[in-house]
C-alpha cells in the first residue's frame, strides 16, 4: 500500500460516516438517517434500532467495549459516562454484547451534578441525553462515542448542543422564506457552516509542573516580561520544531481517522504558540469536531512530554490565544449564500443576506459579547491579534462603496464597466478578494464568510453559533415579512437596502480597533463597550433578548436567565480560585525565595567588609531596592489577604462577579506587579518557579 493509500483509507475509519450507514444500513434505514440530518425530519423506531444494531457491529469491529453518551454541560467541557456493551442473557446467562435502541437514543445522568443556574434543584437529580443522528457517532479509546443533547427532567435545555440545534432549524425557516422570493424552488435546507481556526501554546511538561499556576488556572499569575518575547515576529510562520511537529503529525493522524477535516497548521504569533484550522463543516458538527480537536491536543502533547495550554491568555507579555470562528450560509446542494455571484439576482440576494448580517451584529451587540464572555477572555480582548470588547464589522473599501452609493440613492461605478444602479436591477460582480483584511476586526466579511476574532481558544463555539444563527434568523425575518407580497421586488429591495444601510451604518468600522481614536469614535456613534464579562453578562435577560430567543424557540426565559447565572457563577469562581492561588503562591513561593536572596546578598557584603580596597559595594543598593520592592509587595500580600476574607460567599451570583472584578482582580494584579519587578533583581537559582523565558523556550528542539 502507497503512502497516499494509507492517508485516504484511514481517514474516518473511526467514525460512524454517512459511507458505513450507507453500507450496514437498510435502504430504508438510510434514507431515514439523511434525511433525518438533512431535513431534520425524525426517526421511527424500528430505523433507530436498525442503527443501533450496526452501531454497536461496526464498533466492536473498532475495538470498542463500551459506549457513552457523549454531551456539552455548561461546565465549558464535555461529559461522558461509559457503559459496557456486555451483559448476561437472560436466561442463559451466558455473556452477549448489546446496545438497545433506548439505550442508543436516550440516556440518563445526574442532573443536578451539572450547573443548571436554578433551574434544576440539588434533590431534583434526574436529566437525560437525547441521541444527535445529525453528528456522527466515532469510536475513541475503546468506547463508542454517541453525540447529544442533555436536558432536564422538565425539558430544559442544560447544556450547550441543544440551542444550537434549535437555532439552525430557526435560521433554516427564515432563510429559505428569503430564498423562495428569489424564485429559488429547488433549496431543500440553508445550513450555517462553520471552520474553526484554533490557537494553543505548546510547552515542557516539567516546566509545567512547576507552576501552580498553570496547573490551577490554566494562565501565568506571576512572571516578568521575557528577555525576547514576540518583538521580532520570527516565531510567526517560521520553521517548526522537530518535537512540535511529531506532535502535529500524531494530532493529524489521529482527526483524519475521527474523519476531521485538519486542514492548516502553522507557527503563531508569540514564542511557543501554534494554531490549526480546520475545513468547513455544519455549525453542529464543526462544534463536536472542534471539541474533539480540544481533548486529542492535549492527550497527545503528553505522550509528548508536552503539554498543551488553551487559555485565553497564559502568558501575560505575549500575544493570547483565540479561536476564529468562520461562519457562512449554504444551501443543501453545497452553495455559499455569500458568495456575490455574477448576476443581478444573485448580486441581490447576496447583499440582502449580508445586511441581515449588518443588522443583526449592530441590534445584538450584547449578545455577541456575552457569547465569548469568561474571566480568560477579559485578559485577551484589545491587543496583540485580538480584537477589543466593542463589537464592529469590516467589510472592506469595495462593499463599503456600494452600500454608501446604495444610502445615496446613487450608481456606483466599479473599477470595470459595471455599474450599480439604485433599483438594484445591475451590480458589478464582487471579487472575494477585493479588499485586504483588517485584523483588528472583531467582526470581519473575508470574501465569502464572516470571520467572528473574539472567540476565545478554549471556547465552545456552539454559544457564538447559536447566538449569530438566531440573530441573524431574526433579521431576515424582518426583511421576509416586509418583502413578501410585493408587486415590484426590485423597488421594494432598493427601499430596504437604503434604509437597512442608513441605521445601521455604525457598526461598520475598517480603522484600526485597537485605536484610542476608536474608542472615542464608537462612544460617539452609541457602541457599546461592555470591557468585563460581569458587565456583559448583565445584558443576557434583558426583554429584547427574552423575546428574541422564545420567538425562535432557541431559548425560554427561564432557560436564558440560568445561563446568565451559570456564566457569572463560573466567572466568580475562576477569580476567587485565581486570588487564591495567588496568595498561596505569594506566601510559599514568592516571599521565602525574596528573603533567601536578601540574607545571601547581605552574608556577601559583611564577607567583603574585610577587605578595605572595595569601597564600591552595589550589593547594598541591591539590597535597599529589594528591600523596598518587598515592603511593597507584602502590603499588597495583606491586602488581597483581606480581600478574600471579605469575599461574600453567600452572596448572589453577581455580586460575587462584580467583587471578583473589582476587588479580587485589582488586587491581584498590585501583588504581581511587586512580584514580577523583584523577579528581574533577583539570581535566576534563586526563582521559585520557571521564568517566562523558561517556559516560552521550553522546547528546544
Amino acid at each position: 500500500m502507497t503512502n497516499r493509500e494509507k492517508i485516504t483509507d484511514n481517514f474516518g475509519v473511526m467514525l460512524f460516516s454517512e459511507h458505513v450507514m450507507k453500507e450496514r444500513l437498510t435502504p430504508t434505514a438510510y434514507e431515514s438517517v439523511r434525511l433525518a440530518k438533512e431535513r431534520g425530519t425524525p426517526l421511527s423506531h424500528e430505523v433507530a434500532k436498525c442503527v443501533a444494531k450496526a452501531m454497536l457491529e461496526w464498533a466492536v469491529e473498532h475495538g470498542a467495549t463500551h459506549y457513552t453518551h457523549w454531551f456539552q454541560p455548561m461546565t465549558g467541557i464535555t461529559a461522558e459516562k461509559h457503559d459496557a456493551f456486555i451483559e448476561p442473557h437472560k436466561i442463559t446467562k451466558e455473556p452477549i454484547l448489546k446496545l438497545s435502541e433506548r439505550s442508543l437514543v436516550k440516556g440518563e445522568a445526574d442532573a443536578s451534578s451539572f450547573p443548571s443556574g436554578g433551574l434544576r434543584a440539588t434533590f431534583e437529580a434526574r436529566g437525560y441525553t437525547a441521541w444527535d443522528p445529525t453528528s456522527y457517532a466515532f469510536v475513541k479509546d475503546g468506547s463508542l462515542y454517541i453525540p447529544t443533547a442533555f436536558c432536564s427532567y422538565g425539558g430544559e435545555a442544560l447544556d450547550k448542543k441543544t440551542p444550537l440545534l434549535r437555532s439552525i432549524d430557526a435560521l433554516n425557516v427564515q432563510a429559505m422564506r428569503i430564498l423562495r422570493l428569489f424564485g429559488d424552488e429547488k433549496t431543500k435546507r440553508v445550513i450555517p457552516t462553520v471552520g474553526a481556526e484554533q490557537e494553543y501554546f505548546l510547552i515542557d511538561k516539567s516546566v509545567y509542573e512547576k507552576r501552580v499556576d498553570l496547573i490551577h488556572c490554566g494562565r501565568t499569575l506571576f512572571g516578568a516580561r521575557p528577555t525576547k518575547g514576540q518583538e521580532l515576529e520570527d516565531h510567526y510562520y517560521g520553521s517548526i520544531k522537530p518535537r512540535v511537529a511529531a506532535f502535529m503529525k500524531e494530532l493529524d493522524t489521529e482527526l483524519w481517522r475521527m474523519g476531521i477535516y485538519a486542514k492548516t497548521k502553522h507557527n503563531e504569533a508569540a514564542p511557543a504558540q501554534h494554531e490549526l484550522a480546520c475545513i468547513y463543516e455544519s455549525s453542529n458538527v464543526a462544534t463536536d469536531q472542534n471539541q474533539i480537536v480540544m481533548d486529542l491536543m492535549k492527550s497527545i502533547a503528553g505522550k509528548h512530554d508536552l503539554v498543551c495550554l488553551l487559555h485565553e491568555k497564559p502568558f501575560a507579555s505575549v500575544s493570547g490565544s483565540g479561536k476564529h470562528n468562520n461562519w457562512s450560509l449554504s444551501t443543501d446542494s453545497g452553495e455559499n449564500i455569500f458568495e456575490p455571484g455574477a448576476t443581478p439576482n444573485d448580486n441581490a440576494r447576496f447583499l440582502l443576506f449580508l445586511l441581515a448580517v449588518i443588522s443583526a451584529v449592530d441590534k445584538h451587540q450584547d449578545l455577541l459579547r456575552i457569547s465569548i464572555a469568561s474571566a480568560g477572555n477579559d485578559h485577551r480582548l484589545g491587543a496583540s491579534e485580538a480584537p477589543p470588547a466593542i463589537v464592529s464589522i469590516y467589510l472592506g473599501e469595495e462593499l463599503e462603496a456600494i452600500l454608501d452609493a446604495i444610502e445615496r440613492g446613487e450608481s456606483y461605478h466599479a473599477s470595470g464597466s459595471s455599474e450599480l444602479k439604485v433599483g438594484i436591477s445591475t451590480l458589478p460582480t464582487i471579487q472575494k478578494d477585493s479588499t485586504d483584511r483588517n485584523r483588528t476586526s472583531p467582526f470581519a466579511f473575508t470574501g465569502n464568510k464572516f470571520e467572528f476574532r473574539m472567540v476565545g481558544a478554549p471556547a465552545n463555539i456552539g454559544c457564538p453559533n447559536f447566538i449569530i444563527n438566531t440573530i441573524v434568523a431574526d433579521e431576515l425575518r424582518a426583511f421576509a415579512d416586509e418583502l413578501e407580497g410585493k408587486g415590484d421586488l426590485n423597488t421594494a429591495l432598493s427601499e430596504l437596502f437604503r434604509k437597512t444601510v442608513k441605521a445601521h451604518k455604525r457598526i461598520i468600522y475598517s480603522g484600526n480597533s485597537y485605536s484610542d481614536e476608536w474608542r472615542r469614535e464608537a462612544a460617539r456613534r452609541g457602541l457599546l463597550n461592555l470591557e468585563s464579562t460581569p458587565d456583559a453578562l448583565l445584558h443576557y435577560p434583558d426583554k429584547k433578548n427574552v423575546t428574541l430567543f422564545e420567538s425562535h424557540s432557541v431559548l425560554t426565559e427561564s432557560e436564558i436567565c440560568s445561563r446568565g447565572e451559570i456564566l457569572l457563577e463560573n466567572y466568580a469562581k475562576t477569580v476567587h480560585i485565581e486570588a487564591l492561588t495567588a496568595l498561596d503562591m505569594a506566601r510559599m513561593e514568592i516571599l521565602p525565595s525574596i528573603v533567601k536572596y536578601q540574607d545571601f546578598l547581605l552574608a556577601e557584603i559583611i564577607k567583603k567588609k574585610s577587605f578595605p580596597a572595595l569601597s564600591a559595594r552595589p550589593e547594598e543598593d541591591l539590597v535597599s531596592r529589594i528591600s523596598s520592592h518587598l515592603d511593597s509587595f507584602y502590603s499588597e500580600l495583606l491586602l488581597l489577604e483581606e480581600s478574600l476574607e471579605k469575599y461574600p460567599a453567600s452572596a448572589s451570583a453577581r455580586e460575587r462577579a462584580f467583587y471578583s472584578k473589582d476587588k479580587l482582580l485589582a488586587s491581584m494584579e498590585r501583588l504581581r506587579g511587586s512580584a514580577d519587578r523583584m523577579e528581574l533583581l533577583i539570581g535566576k537559582e534563586f526563582l521559585p518557579y520557571p521564568s517566562y523565558e523558561d517556559i516560552l523556550y521550553s522546547v528546544k528542539y
